[in-house]
């Protein structure tokens, strides 16, 4: 990693949709929440990574989307990307909460960034997708939800 530089994205976030969509594969669901959510994107030289954070209320900051560029992937940016929006929004939230696929690699991402499992979502996946989702050769079914206090 060079030089980093991370801005929030307040115009023209559909530019974004390239690789908004490796995080989530379904746009009508990056449309819920890209509008009202905030978009960081981190560069280093070019885009390397992004992450949509929405406000829940009640102190908490949920995390919607976190992608980096599949050439990108497993050389920090999307743990730089975390570390960054958890100092920016500490002093507006209690805590951190996510949900994502039941996938061992990716939550032992999350934990080794402070993040605990409290509970799932049986066959999220499976319901709320037109098409089987399938990450690292397993099919989703299960969102497990994770949080990390600010």
């Amino acid at each position: 990693m060079g030089n980093i530089n991370i801005r929030i994205i307040t115009e023209h976030k559909k530019d974004f949709l390239p690789l908004l969509l490796l995080g989530d594969e379904s746009e009508s669901q990056i449309n819920k929440y890209l509008e009202c959510g905030e978009l960081f994107a981190l560069y280093d030289g070019d885009l390397k990574s992004v992450c949509v954070v929405t406000d829940e209320s009640g102190g908490i900051l949920e995390i919607q989307n976190l992608a980096t560029d599949e050439q990108y992937q497993r050389q920090g940016y999307a743990s730089n990307l975390i570390d960054h929006v958890v100092e920016y929004c500490a002093s507006r939230y209690d805590r951190i909460i996510l949900g994502t696929g039941d996938i061992p690699r990716t939550l032992a991402f999350y934990e080794r960034r402070g993040f605990v499992v409290t509970h799932r979502l049986p066959d999220y996946f499976t319901e709320n997708y037109d098409h089987p989702m399938i990450e690292d050769g397993v099919l989703l079914k299960d969102k497990v939800y994770l949080e990390r206090k600010m």
